[in-house]
């Protein structure tokens, strides 16, 4: 891999591994992450994972369907501009307000990063590509992995990819072939499943810090920056590597991204 190469993977690996959404969060409004879960209100799970699910299911069909036409292409300042807004909307009604503000921030976010995908060689008017921009939304590192069963020395980001591989082939293979006809397909329903279930952790966390007295509208507005910076980060972090993996391989990527150090 030539110098330039390794350097882009060594800042995707930054992207992707050096700080979780949690973290950013508890440092914004100075109260730890295992309080800030604790001020949501009983029955606020119930409601985030149904606006978790909407949102996502928004997502497909924009990802398999909206993406693939040529689109005037907007930079990322324009589209966390766009979340900055709905999330002050969403912050002044609080958590109701959350099921109509993250079905409109979720997709202004899967536009963005469609735009780095694009930016990155991906060829959005395949199912495969489309969906791995819904697969951003399950990165990053976490207090809890989707592949349980990872060895610990994995990164969180390959052994994340790892669990929704099959997932992602087998959705990706039933829209190939049968396009959106049938959204409840069993292919998709557990793509979204396995999304939905790295997603709500980071939704939680945005939705109880919300929660805090001095936030309300300003806060969600801050928030939702937060959000979707964090989110861009994890897509060209993605990216990237899949831009890599293309050139050089799967195998040979994924160890020298083993091997690189990971700045806190």
């Amino acid at each position: 891999m030539t110098p330039q190469d390794t350097a882009l993977l060594a800042t995707a690996k930054q992207n992707l591994e050096a700080e979780s959404f949690a973290m950013k969060v508890a440092a914004k409004v100075g109260v730890p992450f295992e309080t800030l879960m604790r001020m949501l209100p009983a029955g606020a799970q119930a409601s985030i994972g149904e606006a978790v699910n909407r949102a996502l299911e928004q997502c497909l069909q924009v990802a398999l369907l909206d993406t693939r036409t040529t689109i005037a292409p907007r930079s990322k300042r324009l589209h966390t501009a766009a979340t900055a807004v709905t999330g002050a909307i969403g912050g002044f009604f609080g958590l109701p307000g959350l099921a109509i503000e993250l079905p409109v921030t979720t997709t202004v976010m899967l536009h963005s990063i469609a735009e780095i995908a694009r930016s990155h060689g991906e060829d959005l008017t395949q199912p495969e590509p489309a969906l791995a921009c819904l697969q951003v939304f399950a990165l990053g590192p976490n207090h809890t992995r989707l592949n349980s069963g990872a060895e610990a020395s994995e990164s969180a980001y390959y052994a994340t990819r790892a669990a929704l591989t099959q997932v992602t082939r087998e959705a990706a293979s039933y829209v190939a072939e049968k396009g959106l006809a049938k959204e409840g397909a069993p292919a998709l329903v557990s793509f979204i499943a396995r999304v939905a279930a790295r997603f709500g952790l980071e939704v939680s966390e945005k939705a109880a810090a919300q929660l805090i007295p001095v936030a309300g509208a300003a806060g969600g507005l801050a928030l939702n920056i937060m959000f979707t910076n964090h989110f861009q980060r994890l897509a060209e972090g993605h990216f990237a590597i899949r831009h890599l993996e293309r050139k050089y391989g799967q195998p040979e990527v994924h160890q020298l991204y083993e091997s690189l150090p990971t700045t806190p």
